[in-house]
């Protein structure tokens, strides 16, 4: 059971990049003002470009820099319920769980995340549920928004969760994407809810301030440039900075 306690989601934004704080800025000034121009167009830019659907890390190939293959799959993410951050994956594959291999990837170890997968170094960077000692509570709470009930803090009913959108830099959920009652979905199915209107969590309910403008959910992608040389890259798409992975810091 999830501890009772509510959620201040706007400190998430002091630990987010600087471009997303200044997006954040740019919408409340849009949604504030009505005026559309540059807000619109670096908000909705970031929305396509740098943020995924959560199919995406289902079933992700993981794959090892030493053995230039995939070593192991993305089963189901393990969520942070007090800020809605991923913070590790299940993992299924031959050698999981065999040999002192884990079943549990921290994200700390994923040196990229790319349309290939997640690159990591070895099955070293694999841990067991024993060893996974700092995230023991999350592990507990096996929490998860899909399926969860969205109310606004007035008890007004927006629907269920189907499914968010992250930022495959740092794992944050962005987004939930909620699915509307029936009645309402005639004419709105699907309404985009930004985290930082989350108030409360609990078991089985979301508690958001209000309503957002209402979207439609769409596929996106992402693309990224790796600080190392990565093997499985196309030569035409290879970094620019040629650097040993060896010599990386863990």
């Amino acid at each position: 059971m999830l501890p009772q306690r509510k959620h201040n989601f706007n400190s998430l934004y002091t630990k987010a990049s600087p471009l997303y704080i200044v997006l954040i800025v740019l919408s409340t000034f849009h949604y504030s003002t009505g005026m559309i121009g540059i807000a619109t167009i670096f908000i909705n830019w970031y929305n396509k470009v740098m943020l995924i659907n959560s199919s995406k890390i289902i079933g992700t190939p993981v794959m090892s820099l030493h053995v230039s293959g995939k070593i192991a799959e993305t089963t189901r993410p393990i969520i942070d319920p007090h800020n809605l951050k991923i913070v590790a994956f299940y993992l299924a594959g031959p050698m999981v769980g065999k040999d002192e291999v884990g079943n549990i990837l921290d994200v700390k170890y994923i040196r990229e995340f790319s349309n290939l997968g997640m690159i990591v170094n070895s099955y070293d960077d694999f841990i067991t549920r024993e060893d996974a000692v700092r995230l023991k509570k999350l592990l507990e709470y096996d929490y998860s928004p899909i399926g969860k009930r969205v109310v606004t803090k007035k008890g007004s009913k927006l629907g269920k969760v189907i499914d968010y959108t992250l930022d495959p830099v740092d794992f944050q959920i962005r987004q939930l994407i909620v699915q509307r009652p029936a009645l309402k979905a005639i004419m709105d199915p699907e309404l985009v809810v930004s985290v930082n209107q989350v108030v409360k969590i609990d078991d089985n309910e979301i508690i958001v301030k209000d309503e957002e403008q209402k979207i439609r959910a769409q596929a996106i992608k992402e693309d990224f440039v790796p600080n190392f040389v990565n093997p499985f890259r196309e030569h035409s798409f290879a970094p620019a900075q040629n650097q040993n992975p060896d010599e990386l810091d863990n």
